[in-house]
C-alpha cells in the first residue's frame, strides 16, 4: 500500500419521510456528526434523501422547491463545524430558463441532483442524467435531464481521493460512468432510491459490478431504506472493488451507517473494506419488505394502530403475523365475524392464533345482520335464484362493520386479499376490499404458503412466554374458503393455485400472450379463463387500497391497464 492515509466514507442508509425536510435533515445532520466521531470525512447519503423519494407531485410546487433551497443551505451551516466533513446529499433543484407550464402544457422545472456540502458551504451539484420512466418511476414528469445542465460530471477530492458521482438510473448506463472516469474519478460514488422487488438486492450487486470491472474503479452504492406508501426500499448499501467484489454491505430493511475504509496501493487503486453483513433468503427479504411497509405506513401516517378481520384462513393469520411483527402486539386488535356458514374449526384456530399472539381479540356474529340486509331485499329478490349477492352481502357487513371500528379508534384496518384473488376478482368490492391498507395485494396465493411457513420456521416468543410457530397448523392444511356459501372451496371457481399463480406470473409480470402461454403447456381453457378474470376485474383493483410491492409487476402504479378495452389476446 502507498503512504496515502486511508480515507473512511460512511453510506447513510436513512429512512426518511417525504415532504418532512426539518425531520429528514435532522437525520442527515445526526448521521453525518455520528459518522464524523468515527472517523469519517465523506458522508454519502441517499438519491433525494432531502425530500424522501418519490416526491411525485410535491416537486410541481414552487413553495414546495423553495423550502428545499432553504432546507438545503440550512443543513450545510448545520454542518459547517465539522472540519474537514464532505457530505453528498440528494435534493431536488430548480432549471434555470422560463417556466413554460401552464394549465395545459407543462416542462419539468428542475433536477434530480447530488450536491457536496462542506465548510458551510456547497462545492459543487450534479444532476442526474439519466431519467427511469417505468415501472413505478415516473422522473420525466418532473425533472430534466443533467444532460440540460452543462458539466456532464462532477468530481470532489476528499482526503485525496477523487471521487466521481452518480445518481441511481445512471450507474445502470455507461456514459454517465465514463464522463465521471474521464473527469478523473478514482471512485464511483452512487446515491440510490431503487425500490425492492424480489430479486432486486442481487440483480443490483451484479450491474454495479460490471460497472465496476468496466470502468476499473471501485463503486461505493448507497441506499435509502423505508416504506413510502406502495413501495419499500431496503437498503444493503454496499461497496466494490474495482474487480466487482463485494467488500462492505449494510443490513436490509434497517437504517445503517455503513462505515467503509478505502486504502490506496502502490500503484494508486483504492481498495473498500468494511463489515459484510449477510443476504436474506428470499422469503426472509419478502416477509422484512411487508413488515415495514406496513410499520411506515402505519407510523409515518399517524395511526395508533391496525384492525383486522380474521376468518380462520390463511391469509389473514399471515397478515396478523406480519401486523404484530410491524406494530407490535399491544397495537393490533382482531375481529372474528362469524356467519352462518362458517365452520367451527376457523373459530378455534382463530381463538388459536390470537392467544399465540396476545392480540385484542373480539367476535361479532353477522348472520342477524345479514338477516335483515335480507329481509331488506325480500320483495326485491323474489322468484330470484340465490347467487353471489347473497355472499357479497355477507363480505360487506363486515366491511362495513370493521369500517366502524376504525372510524372510531383511529386504527387503520389492513385488508388481507392476495394478489391472486385481486387479480381475479376474488374479492367483494366495499366488503374484503374494504379498509385502508393492503398488506399482501402483491404476495400471490402460493407464496402466502410459502410465508407462513417460513414464518413458522423461525423461532419466535408468543405470548404465554413459550417459543414456537404462531400460525397454527391446520390454517396452512386446510383447503383455502370464503366461507360464504355452504362447503364452498376456492377451487369451485378457480384453477388451482399453483396454475393460477403461473399463468398470472407469465400474462401480467411477463407479458406474454395467451397463445405464449399455453404453448408453455398450460390447458387454454385455464389460460381464457384467468386471463377472462384478471381483464374483467380492473374495475375492482382500481378502487382498492394501496399494498406493499415485492414484485417487479404489482397492481398499482406498475399496472395500468384500461377499464374499458376489446383487446383480447
Amino acid at each position: 500500500m502507498s503512504a496515502q492515509p486511508p480515507l473512511i466514507v460512511a453510506l447513510a442508509q436513512l429512512n426518511v419521510t417525504v415532504g418532512d425536510l426539518p425531520g429528514n435533515v435532522q437525520l442527515l445532520e445526526q448521521a453525518a456528526r455520528q459518522a464524523y466521531a468515527q472517523g469519517a470525512r465523506l458522508v454519502v447519503a441517499p438519491e433525494l434523501s432531502l425530500t424522501g423519494y418519490p416526491p411525485e407531485d410535491l416537486l410541481l410546487r414552487p413553495v414546495f422547491l423553495d423550502a428545499c433551497e432553504a432546507a438545503l443551505v440550512g443543513l450545510a451551516q448545520a454542518l459547517k463545524d465539522l472540519d474537514g466533513l464532505h457530505v453528498v446529499v440528494g435534493h431536488p433543484a430548480r432549471k434555470e430558463g422560463p417556466d413554460v407550464r401552464t394549465k395545459s402544457v407543462g416542462a419539468p422545472r428542475g433536477f434530480n441532483s447530488a450536491s457536496v456540502l462542506a465548510g458551510g458551504h456547497c462545492l459543487g451539484t450534479y444532476h442526474k442524467r439519466e431519467l427511469p420512466n417505468y415501472q413505478v418511476f415516473d422522473e420525466r414528469r418532473y425533472f430534466a435531464s443533467g444532460r440540460d445542465a452543462g458539466a456532464p460530471a462532477l468530481v470532489v477530492e476528499v482526503g485525496g481521493a477523487k471521487l466521481g458521482l452518480l445518481i441511481c438510473e445512471d450507474a445502470w448506463f455507461d456514459e454517465p460512468a465514463d464522463f465521471a472516469v474521464a473527469a478523473g474519478a478514482e471512485i464511483l460514488c452512487v446515491l440510490n432510491a431503487s425500490p425492492f422487488h424480489q430479486d432486486k438486492q442481487q440483480e443490483r450487486e451484479q450491474r454495479m459490478a460490471r460497472t465496476a470491472q468496466r470502468v476499473g474503479r471501485p463503486l461505493l452504492y448507497t441506499h435509502m431504506v423505508g416504506g413510502q406508501d406502495e413501495v419499500v426500499f431496503d437498503g444493503a448499501s454496499f461497496a466494490l472493488d474495482a474487480q466487482g467484489q463485494v467488500c462492505a454491505r449494510a443490513a436490509s430493511f434497517e437504517p445503517a451507517l455503513l462505515r467503509v475504509q478505502l486504502a490506496a496501493d502502490a500503484a494508486g487503486v483504492w481498495w473498500p473494506a468494511g463489515p459484510v453483513a449477510e443476504v436474506l433468503s428470499p422469503e426472509a427479504q419478502v416477509w422484512q419488505a411487508l413488515v415495514l411497509g406496513v410499520r411506515d405506513y402505519v407510523c409515518k401516517n399517524g395511526f395508533p394502530g391496525a384492525i383486522i378481520g380474521l376468518s380462520g384462513g390463511v391469509d389473514s393469520a399471515l397478515v396478523l403475523a406480519l401486523a404484530v411483527d410491524a406494530l407490535g402486539a399491544e397495537r393490533v386488535r382482531c375481529v372474528m365475524m362469524p356467519s352462518a356458514y362458517t365452520a367451527d374449526i376457523s373459530w378455534l384456530d382463530s381463538r388459536d392464533m390470537v392467544a399465540r399472539l396476545g392480540v385484542r381479540y373480539d367476535e361479532i356474529p353477522i348472520s342477524p345482520m345479514v338477516s335483515a340486509f335480507e329481509g331488506a331485499l325480500a320483495t326485491e329478490f323474489e322468484g330470484l335464484p340465490v347467487d353471489a349477492t347473497e355472499e357479497n352481502i355477507q363480505a360487506r357487513v363486515r366491511g362495513t362493520l370493521l369500517m366502524a371500528l376504525s372510524n372510531k379508534t383511529g386504527r387503520i384496518v389492513l385488508t388481507t386479499g392476495n394478489k391472486s384473488e385481486m387479480a381475479t376478482g376474488y374479492c367483494t368490492l366495499y366488503g374484503d376490499m374494504a379498509g385502508g391498507f393492503a398488506v399482501i395485494k402483491d404476495v400471490a396465493k402460493t407464496l402466502v404458503y410459502r410465508l407462513c411457513a417460513w414464518k413458522n420456521a423461525q423461532p419466535t416468543r408468543r405470548a404465554d412466554g413459550t417459543v414456537g410457530p404462531v400460525i397454527p397448523e391446520r390454517i396452512l392444511t386446510r383447503a383455502p374458503s370464503a366461507e360464504l356459501r355452504p362447503d364452498q372451496k376456492d377451487q369451485d371457481s378457480l384453477p388451482p393455485y399453483e396454475v393460477l399463480d403461473a399463468i398470472l406470473a407469465r400474462y401480467m409480470e411477463d407479458n406474454q400472450s395467451l397463445a405464449e402461454i399455453v404453448e408453455a403447456g398450460f390447458a387454454e381453457a385455464d389460460v381464457e379463463r384467468v386471463t377472462r378474470l384478471i381483464k374483467l376485474n380492473e374495475y375492482k383493483r382500481r378502487q382498492a387500497p394501496i399494498g406493499v410491492r415485492i414484485t417487479h409487476r404489482g397492481f398499482g402504479r406498475d399496472w395500468r391497464y384500461p377499464i374499458t378495452s376489446r383487446f383480447r389476446a
